[in-house]
């Protein structure tokens, strides 16, 4: 016998995790598949913005990770060349009145999300191969040999998504820079300020960030030569050259670096989708659609990678719930006539999230990308317009991109 699903997710991470919690949270069943074989929690923590809480409380789970990590205070911008402070911008004045600004552990995020949904949500081990039509329903294959048919079918697949490319998206380019990431544990505390430390300068970006009191996460990005690709196989690498290249950072940085296991430290590609395919490209097809990673990486200059997935799956959910939930217009009609009407609806309902959310992503990564070539350059004209004059500016543009509001979901 065929399995039908009503709604299938590929994809366990944040945007997936999100939409299948909204429309839980709304009454409808969905099923996520999940190609590794537990939860994956790469990259370690990274820093939630205003919309982000926003995101996080419409679904029900704000409170829950606001006890496991400290608010900050404030961002302050400091040149690894001279060492001074290049500006600062607290979170707590006027001009930045109502925002709330953190540094989330992945896991925890994830586990909090996993946690209210329904025994079965996630089906682990399920790689998608392929997807072909099947009237108006999906047809999914899997690794395993296996398949399943699908009403909505919802790409939450990250960077690399088979179902992008179904749409006809194009590839994510690669944007030649690289980000090294850890996480420094402090079983006595670290007894920092609740500060976003941002340091630039020599053509790399680095920072930190503490998660809690005894929780510290750091960044370090720049764009490697041939011969410095090498060591991003080997943490102990990473680790040195890191220390090796922050110039007149934080004492504080330093230490955090020095502190963290080489068991914390990753390595990964900064890639992005061009922002005018996400304008102009197929976001959503009749009854599929992308979300995340797979609809807008972006560079992490901003902070929003994560934020906006958040954001996706509130809006996905809220779209798709009210499609489906909609009542059929006539008891009379026959099945086939539902079946194409609940059809359409849910078209109707991705087109909706899709016009919803592409200006947006769109507005986000050419951001992204603008801030990390200025914050990133060596140049000396640019490097002083950045220290003297820009500082204040870009941060400033960080809380002007947090001011978003992906609404509720409307749960009656």
């Amino acid at each position: 016998m065929e399995t039908v699903e009503d709604i299938v997710i590929v994809g366990a991470g944040i945007a997936g995790l999100t939409t299948a919690l909204g429309l839980h949270r709304m009454g409808l069943r969905s099923l996520v598949l999940e190609s590794s074989e537990s939860l994956r929690a790469t990259g370690f923590a990274f820093l939630t913005w205003t919309n982000a809480w926003k995101a996080l409380d419409a679904v029900g789970i704000g409170d829950t990770l606001r006890e496991e990590h400290v608010q900050l205070d404030g961002l302050e911008s400091v040149s690894t060349i001279s060492g001074l402070s290049s500006s600062y911008m607290s979170f707590k004045a006027p001009i930045s009145k109502g925002n709330e600004v953190r540094a989330v552990r992945r896991k925890l995020l994830l586990d909090a999300l996993v946690k209210d949904l329904p025994p079965g949500t996630i089906r682990f081990s399920s790689k998608l191969v392929s997807i072909e039509e099947s009237g108006n329903l999906k047809l999914l294959h899997l690794a395993d040999g296996s398949f399943l048919k699908t009403k909505a079918l919802i790409g939450c697949d990250g960077v690399n998504s088979i179902i992008a490319k179904w749409l006809g998206l194009e590839t994510p380019v690669f944007s030649e820079r690289w980000a090294f990431r850890g996480i420094a544990e402090y079983l006595d505390g670290h007894g920092l300020e609740r500060i976003f430390f941002q340091c630039s300068g020599n053509g790399s970006r680095c920072g930190m960030i503490p998660c809690d009191e005894k929780t510290v996460y750091w960044f370090f990005t720049w764009t490697p030569s041939s011969q410095e690709k090498c060591i991003n196989d080997s943490p102990a690498m990473m680790k040195q050259f890191v220390l090796n290249n922050l110039g007149k950072a934080p004492e504080a940085l330093v230490n955090a670096i020095e502190k963290t296991d080489l068991g914390s430290i990753v390595a990964s590609q900064l890639r992005f989708r061009k922002p005018w395919n996400v304008l102009w490209g197929d976001i959503s097809k009749g009854n599929v659609c992308v979300a995340g990673d797979a609809l807008h990486p972006m560079t992490p200059d901003i902070g929003q990678g994560g934020c906006s997935a958040l954001e996706d799956g509130v809006v996905l959910a809220r779209c798709l719930a009210e499609a489906l939930l909609e009542e059929t217009r006539r008891e009379s009609m026959k099945v086939e006539e539902k079946e194409e009407e609940e059809c359409n609806r849910i078209k109707k309902g991705l087109e909706k999230f899709a016009k919803e959310r592409r200006w947006r992503s769109f507005e986000l990564i050419s951001t992204a990308y603008m801030v990390g070539f200025i914050q990133q350059s060596d140049g000396k004209f640019l490097t002083f317009l950045r220290d003297k004059l820009l500082s204040p500016f870009l941060a400033g543009l960080l809380l002007k991109r947090a001011a978003y509001d992906c609404g509720k979901l409307n749960i009656s």
